[in-house]
C-alpha cells in the first residue's frame, strides 16, 4: 500500500482529514523508519506492524493522531499495545519488543496564527524530521498485557478483573462500589 492509500485508510477510519490525524500519520511513518520496522510488516501479516504486542505505543494525548497510529501500526487498546500517559503533549513513544529499540517523538511548535485549514496544509507539506523532535523514550516499556481472573463485586455483582478489586471490610468491591477513605475530601 502506498502512502496515499495509507492516508486515505487513516482518514476513512478517523472520519475526516485534519491536522491532528496528519500528526499521528507522520509520527507513525517516522517511527517505522527510526525503529527499522519496514521488514516487520510482512512478518506480522494482515497489513500491520504489530499482530500482537511486538510494537508498543504510549501516547501522551487522546487526540486525532492516535487513530492513524492504530491504522498504520496495528497498536490498539484491546491488544494492550496502545497505552496512554496523559500529559496533554503531542508526544508519542514507540517501543519494539523484538529489537529493544525505543524512540519518543515530540511535535515541534508550528508557526502561530494559522487557521485550521492552514495548519492542515502545513502538516501535510512537512516532513516528519521537520515536525518532530526525536528524543529518548523516558517511560519504561510496560510489561505485556496480562489476563486476570474475574471476581464478582460483592455489592453490584458485576464481574471485575481481580487487579481492580478493592477489599473493604469483608467485601470485594469493584471501583464503582468502593468508597475510598479520604480525610481531605474536597
Amino acid at each position: 500500500m502506498d502512502e496515499k492509500e495509507l492516508w486515505e485508510k487513516c482518514a476513512s477510519f478517523h472520519g475526516h482529514e485534519c491536522g491532528g490525524l496528519t500528526i499521528g500519520y507522520k509520527a507513525s511513518l517516522y517511527a517505522i523508519r527510526l525503529l527499522g520496522l519496514e521488514a516487520e510488516k510482512e512478518k506480522a501479516g494482515k497489513g500491520c506492524f504489530s499482530a500482537d504486542e511486538e510494537l508498543v505505543c504510549i501516547c501522551e494525548n487522546d487526540a486525532c493522531g492516535v487513530d492513524a497510529i492504530q491504522v498504520i501500526l496495528g497498536c490498539s487498546i484491546g491488544k494492550g499495545n496502545l497505552l496512554f500517559h496523559m500529559t496533554g503533549k503531542q508526544a508519542f513513544s514507540f517501543y519494539s519488543r523484538k529489537t529493544g529499540k525505543a524512540v519518543r517523538l515530540v511535535l515541534k511548535p508550528r508557526p502561530e496564527g494559522m487557521t485550521k485549514a492552514e495548519s492542515f496544509q502545513y502538516y501535510q507539506a512537512s516532513r516528519p524530521e521537520e515536525m518532530f523532535e526525536v528524543k529518548e523514550a523516558k517511560l519504561t516499556l510496560p510489561e505485556p498485557a496480562r489476563i486476570f481472573k474475574s471476581i464478582p463485586c460483592s455489592r453490584c455483582g458485576e464481574s471485575t478483573a481481580e487487579h481492580m478489586i478493592h477489599l473493604q471490610g469483608d467485601e470485594m468491591l469493584c471501583p464503582d462500589c468502593y468508597q475510598a477513605y479520604n480525610r481531605f475530601a474536597v
